[in-house]
């Protein structure tokens, strides 16, 4: 996937300017919002939950070798393979070797973040085998040749009439009479497709919601089905998961779970919860023939023990874009690579670094509606903040961003003379912008300016009137 986070103002500008996009934004609300609001509120214990969630999550990442190590000796008890792969260069040639002995030409595909980040289906194309996503949302944007622009609900940014009219143009067998109005007709049309797949492929590859130390399972959630037919159905079967995945029982999973569907789709639980341990054992009556784990760690490792290893517990619930109002008004193709919204404000700079991705944590308000709505309590904004940071130590800022910031770093560590600069200026700009109300343009303001007008000030500092009121509550004191 090609990363377009170095222009992430000019694609927001783009997507703020696309009418279909806005129309299709405009359902996140009442397909996420609300929805997760009236789940959290039928369940009492949500916030004890949240708080036993992230203990777990904790615990795992600081014995992180111990359970990855366990995990790995469950999984060849159980007869299958783990490959360790530190970057997304070998997590890509160990799937290769995996497909071609097993003489893949088709693999079909559950949806997977993970495979998206390191690449895959683009690399698998150019070795001649050709992968098929089989979830409804992942298989549209590839007929568009896109990405996802969520992490649970991957074409979100489209309108029904842009999918009828995806799968016109891709379904050449489809009879121009065939009714598409509805999204049930969709949806069969895309299962109609893509049962035949499930029975040509050789390999099945998935993700992993989970990957459990004491049992040595993949656990993959979903809605659809598809997954359980992906793992099923091939003779091979390969799980591709980042390393902090794991976690330590199957009574660890199944508590983190009550928190995720309810946080990420506003169900109690997804429809399907699918546990795999293996390949196929003898008079099992389906199941693959060989069952492989790819774990991946691509950056994971060097953000233990940093202010960033927070963002190791996501579970990739989506709730912090669900809330996001930056993500509401740009979408996630904006954010130029695989992670958007809040999260991907955080993990993108960590993965491919902030020299490429310093303009998403600078996009957020820090409203704090993310770390409000997230199950496992990250703190996204002050991570956010702490990108900022080193973004500014590089010197990777715009030099008059800089120079503004030490300007304004000089006046605050002296109080007396940041409060004479300010009781002189303030005075001045709410005169000048008393007539509209608002600046329109303002020296050294353009940044705000080009993009919205800043409100004029009131004639009094904070500080001013602050003083007044309180020496009004002492007169009015018995």
């Amino acid at each position: 996937m090609q990363i377009t986070s170095p222009a992430f103002k000019e694609n927001a500008r783009g997507a703020l300017a696309n009418p279909d996009l806005q129309k299709a934004l405009g359902h996140v609300r009442l397909g996420f919002i609300d929805k997760r609001q009236k789940a959290v509120d039928a369940l009492p214990e949500f916030d004890a939950l949240r708080d036993s969630a992230r203990a777990i999550k904790d615990h795992a990442l600081a014995h992180l070798d111990l359970y990855l190590e366990a995990y790995e000796e469950k999984v060849k008890a159980a007869g299958g393979y783990v490959h360790w792969a530190p970057t997304a260069a070998d997590a890509r040639a160990v799937i290769l070797e995996i497909c071609r002995a097993a003489g893949a030409r088709t693999v079909t595909k559950g949806k997977s973040m993970i495979t998206e980040e390191i690449g895959l289906n683009a690399f698998l194309e150019k070795e001649g085998i050709r992968p098929v996503e089989t979830d409804l949302g992942e298989y549209i944007i590839q007929l568009r040749g896109e990405h996802p622009s969520h992490i649970i609900a991957p074409a979100v940014h489209l309108t029904r009439d842009q999918v009828e009219a995806d799968f016109r143009r891709a379904h050449d067998h489809l009879p121009v009479a065939r009714d598409l109005s509805e999204p049930e007709s969709l949806l069969a049309e895309a299962r109609r497709v893509l049962r035949s797949q499930y029975f040509a492929a050789d390999v099945g590859i998935t993700g992993a919601n989970f990957l459990v130390a004491e049992t040595g399972s993949s656990v993959i959630v979903t809605n659809e089905g598809n997954g359980d037919l992906t793992q099923i159905l091939p003779r091979v079967h390969v799980v591709v998961a980042s390393i902090e995945k794991i976690v330590p029982t199957m009574e660890d999973m199944s508590q983190i779970l009550r928190v995720l569907a309810r946080s990420a789709t506003g169900q109690d639980m997804s429809v399907y919860t699918t546990v795999s341990t293996g390949p196929r054992r003898e008079g099992d009556p389906d199941g693959p023939e060989e069952y492989h784990v790819v774990l991946l760690d691509n950056g994971r490792s060097a953000m233990l023990g940093t202010e960033f290893q927070d963002m190791l517990r996501c579970i990739r619930c989506g709730a912090c874009m669900n809330h996001c109002p930056v993500y509401h008004a740009v979408g996630g193709h904006a954010y130029g690579w695989v992670y958007p919204g809040p999260m991907g404000a955080v993990l993108t700079p960590s993965l491919i670094g902030v020299d490429k991705a310093g303009h998403l944590p600078n996009a957020s308000t820090f409203c704090g509606r993310c770390e409000a709505v997230c199950p496992m309590h990250i703190p996204l904004p002050r991570m956010m903040r702490h990108w900022r940071e080193r973004e500014f130590s590089r010197g990777l800022n715009p030099a008059a961003q800089r120079y503004g910031l030490r300007a304004w770093a000089f006046f605050a560590r002296r109080p007396r003379l940041y409060r004479l600069a300010v009781s002189l200026a303030i005075p001045v700009l709410s005169r000048l912008g008393r007539r509209r109300g608002r600046f329109r343009r303002l020296p050294l303001a353009g940044g705000w300016t080009r993009h919205r007008d800043l409100p004029a000030p009131e004639s009094r500092t904070f500080l001013q009137q602050w003083r007044d009121r309180d020496a009004a509550r002492q007169e009015a004191r018995p």
